[in-house]
């Protein structure tokens, strides 16, 4: 099979990406190990993240250190043996992490969201996937006042960014979520943000629409890349693909590939877990719920509700430690009436990060007709529309929705 350009993962981010080539009328592949959304973009919250110009940054107090490194913080969870190496990783993230610095984060990362929504309701109405989504923001809710004196400090710059967070007081929490337990004390709602029930069904109809476009959806080994002439050549089940270009879009597997041809990124990866549970009675949620205190989010999807964990520093393939999920749940089930597991065993994935929190969007110099699309940390799901956008119009050199500068790769 000849085409114009191999995308390798099959992702929200590899299966916009493909989409959006195919609509300028590119020939393209999706190459993936397995079928789409089934990795990375089938376990999250299912949030479409407007306005998450705040990055999941590293503490800087030294109480909140105190607190993960105790193991009392439920958001927080790492393996001893794997520190060592994700030290200079964690240490850059940690710089990075400064109120300075996060004010750059938030100016850079607005261009992008600014295109999160209009990006995935585009696709999803051409995918016929509307069905999926749904307004009405999401719920954070806070059980102490320290909690809440936080979060109010980020008003001022959501407002600077046209976003709307109101703080809201219990009843008006209550009657908007009515099957909440009041174990909080403070609410805000941030109405900008949608949300899916399903983000592995959302990236499969994005990949059926593909397909109608005329691109390929193939089964392959993305670790068979090879350059080929000036090329490049990747195997699949239905044989050997060629193409004059590659899009890297594999997510937390983006180092394996690129390492053999040179490239060095510093991508470490934030493992999360989730489990789903039935419901007691008629209960039910109309929206994403954020217990920040308890670092988990549960949220409405197709077949139940979905507690999703925080972060966890462990070396990517280490067996599954789903410690979080057995000190959140707990937590979630004081606060809504969670009935059984509705899954056989907690589902474990890996969010691909870097240390300055955004991602590589764009070329590889050193590797003519190379293009990589990761590292986008906690949003994946939300970005991998726009990220397709960009990307095909700078491979397509049209002007571009968002000044890709800030996202190179060449960077590091």
């Amino acid at each position: 099979m000849k085409t114009d350009v191999i995308v390798l993962g099959a992702g929200i981010v590899g299966t916009s990406i493909a989409h959006n080539l195919a609509e300028r009328g590119r020939s393209v592949a999706l190459v993936d190990r397995r079928g789409p959304g089934e990795e990375t973009s089938y376990g999250n919250a299912g949030l479409v993240e407007r306005g998450s110009i705040f990055p999941v940054a590293f503490p800087r107090s030294l109480s909140a250190l105190i607190e993960i490194a105790r193991g009392q913080n439920p958001a927080a969870h790492y393996h001893w043996d794997a520190l060592p190496g994700l030290m200079p990783w964690m240490f850059a993230y940690w710089r990075a992490s400064a109120p300075a610095r996060i004010l750059d984060y938030a100016r850079t990362m607005s261009t992008l969201l600014a295109f999160s929504l209009s990006e995935h309701e585009r696709l999803a109405a051409l995918a016929g996937a509307q069905h999926y989504f749904r307004e009405g923001g999401w719920l954070k809710l806070y059980r102490s006042e320290a909690g809440i004196a936080q979060e109010r400090k980020e008003f001022p710059l959501a407002q600077q960014y046209g976003l709307t967070a109101r703080e809201i007081g219990l009843d008006e929490a209550l009657a908007l979520e009515p099957h909440l337990r009041p174990v909080f004390r403070h609410a805000v709602l941030w109405s900008d943000p949608h949300s899916v029930s399903s983000p592995g069904g959302v990236t499969q109809a994005y990949a059926e629409n593909l397909k109608a476009l005329g691109g390929q959806v193939v089964r392959g080994d993305a670790a068979t890349l090879t350059r080929l002439g000036a090329g490049w050549w990747v195997m699949t089940e239905q044989g050997p693909v060629e193409a004059p270009e590659v899009v890297i879009a594999l997510g937390p597997w983006a180092r394996d590939i690129l390492g053999p041809f040179g490239v060095k990124v510093p991508l470490a990866v934030k493992r999360g877990y989730h489990m789903q549970y039935r419901t007691e009675g008629n209960a039910g949620l109309s929206r994403p719920v954020l217990d920040e205190e308890g670092g988990y989010v549960i949220t409405p999807m197709v077949g139940g509700i979905r507690l999703t964990t925080g972060v966890e520093f462990a070396r990517r393939d280490a067996p599954k430690t789903p410690v979080q999920l057995e000190k959140t749940e707990p937590l979630a089930r004081g606060l809504f009436p969670l009935g059984e597991r509705a899954e056989a065993e907690p589902w474990m994935g890996c969010r691909p990060a870097f240390p300055d929190m955004l991602p590589a969007i764009g070329p590889i110099p050193t590797q003519k007709g190379m293009w990589v699309a990761i590292g986008h940390q906690h949003l994946g799901f939300t970005l991998g529309p726009v990220t397709g956008r960009l990307i095909a119009e700078m491979m397509g050199s049209e002007p571009t929705c968002v000044d890709p500068a800030p996202f190179s790769p060449e960077r590091f």
